[in-house]
């Protein structure tokens, strides 16, 4: 199957379907909040844990040029939470980014180019509709192509 630069695979390309990480709903209604207070910008994260678990959401400062469309996180921020991760002895699981107008997000060609994080879950916040839309993919920028991921919601431990 030939594809193009941000080439969708099929479940028929796909070796197994895999849980990529399962997220716990606080978590999950931070990256929606983060979402919400920063449209119609695009906010973008990142999210610790171990064993595809989430442990810590770490919101980080958009600081691209067109916001409204695009993201790029501050590399202060970035370092600090990758820092902060290796401190407490997390992994990064996913990477998180809204699309404040979308309904149904997908990746787009510049998400599929910037996707430097491979073995990253990529999460993507559509703001669309009056009910967000939160959706996960795997991401090969060196391959050019992407695909839904699966994820689930669990109660926070302390529940």
């Amino acid at each position: 199957m030939e594809r193009g630069r941000t080439g969708f695979r099929t479940s028929s390309d796909r070796a197994t379907n895999i849980l990529a990480i399962s997220i716990q709903q606080s978590h999950v209604d931070e990256i929606l909040d983060h979402a919400r207070r920063e449209a119609p910008h695009e906010c973008c994260g990142l999210i610790g844990g171990r064993d595809s678990q989430t442990q810590t959401v770490y919101p980080l400062r958009n600081v691209a040029f067109e916001p409204l469309v695009t993201y790029e996180a501050a590399p202060e921020d970035l370092f600090a939470a990758q820092r902060a991760m290796r401190e407490c002895g997390e992994q990064l699981l996913a990477v998180y980014h809204s699309h404040p107008r979308s309904e149904d997000p997908t990746p787009s060609s510049t998400d599929v180019r910037l996707a430097y994080y491979p073995s990253a879950v990529y999460l993507i916040v559509g703001l669309g509709k009056e009910e967000p839309c939160l959706r996960a993919f795997h991401i090969s920028e060196r391959e050019g192509w992407w695909e839904p991921a699966e994820y689930q919601v669990i109660a926070d431990p302390d529940q």
